[in-house]
C-alpha cells in the first residue's frame, strides 16, 4: 500500500496509507492528539487516581511512529516516576519513514530521545533511562495473552473503518484480561459498539471530550 509522510494542523507530521485514507495520528493534529488521549486522559488520569507502584506499567497497541511512548518517556521524566512500558506492533514503521518525522523538533527536545525508543531491538527489555524501561514486541494484538500486567492500556489502532477486526469482542476481553484491577484504557475512538463491547466486558466507560478536530473519546476502567 501507498504511505507517504504528511503535514497535520499542529504542524507535527505522520504516515498516511493513502488505500486507505488513514493516518497514523489525527490530521488535526499528531501531538495534540497523543497528548490528549493518552497522556492526559490515560496516564495523569492513571496517577491522579491511584497511588502508582513502581514502576507504572504500560502496554501500547500499536507502536507504530512511537509519538505515545515519546510522550510517555518525557512525562516519566518530568514526573520522576519510573514506567515500564510495552510497545506491540505487526507490521513496525521503516527507519526512513521515521527519519522523516519531526517529534523531536516540535517538542523542542534532543532528538536522541526518540532514536533511543527506535534502536534497540525488538523483543527484549532495554532500559532507556534510569526511569525508563521499553519492551517493543511485533507480534499481532491477538496473541497478546498478560493477566493483571498493566496499569495503562493506550488503544492506538487503525480505525475501524478500514480494521473492524482489531475492535471486537475477543479483542477487547483480551484487554480486559491484561489490565490490572482499576486499570485504564484509553482511545481516540468513540462509537457506540466500542462502548458497548467495552461495558458489556466489566469496563466502567466514560465518553470524554476528544481532541482538536473529533467530538468525543473513550475511558474505561477496569473495576
Amino acid at each position: 500500500m501507498q504511505r507517504k509522510i504528511i503535514t497535520t494542523a499542529d504542524g507535527s507530521k505522520t504516515i498516511q496509507i493513502e488505500d486507505w485514507n488513514e493516518q497514523y495520528h489525527s490530521v488535526h493534529g499528531a501531538i495534540q492528539e497523543a497528548s490528549h488521549v493518552y497522556i492526559k486522559h490515560g496516564l495523569l488520569f492513571f496517577i491522579s487516581e491511584n497511588k502508582p507502584h513502581d514502576p507504572i506499567s504500560i502496554l501500547e497497541i500499536g507502536f507504530g511512529t512511537g509519538l505515545n511512548a515519546l510522550l510517555t518517556l518525557l512525562k516519566s521524566e518530568e514526573l520522576k516516576l519510573p514506567m515500564s512500558y510495552v510497545g506491540v506492533e505487526a507490521f513496525p514503521v521503516s527507519s526512513e519513514e521515521l527519519n522523516q518525522l519531526n517529534y523531536t523538533s516540535e517538542l523542542n527536545i534532543d532528538s536522541l530521545y526518540f532514536q533511543q525508543l527506535h534502536q534497540p531491538s525488538w523483543e527484549e527489555v532495554h532500559q532507556i533511562s534510569n526511569l525508563f524501561q521499553l519492551t517493543k514486541q511485533q507480534k499481532f494484538f491477538k496473541d497478546i495473552s498478560e493477566e493483571n500486567a498493566y496499569d495503562i492500556i493506550y488503544f492506538d489502532a487503525f480505525g475501524a473503518r478500514v480494521q473492524p477486526e482489531l475492535w471486537t469482542e475477543d479483542i477487547f476481553r483480551l484487554m480486559h484480561r491484561a489490565l490490572r484491577q482499576n486499570g485504564v484504557l484509553t482511545t481516540y475512538a468513540a462509537i457506540g459498539s466500542v462502548r458497548r463491547i467495552l461495558q458489556s466486558l466489566g469496563f466502567e466507560v466514560q465518553r470524554l471530550e476528544g481532541p482538536p478536530g473529533k467530538r468525543h473519546m473513550i475511558r474505561a476502567i477496569k473495576r
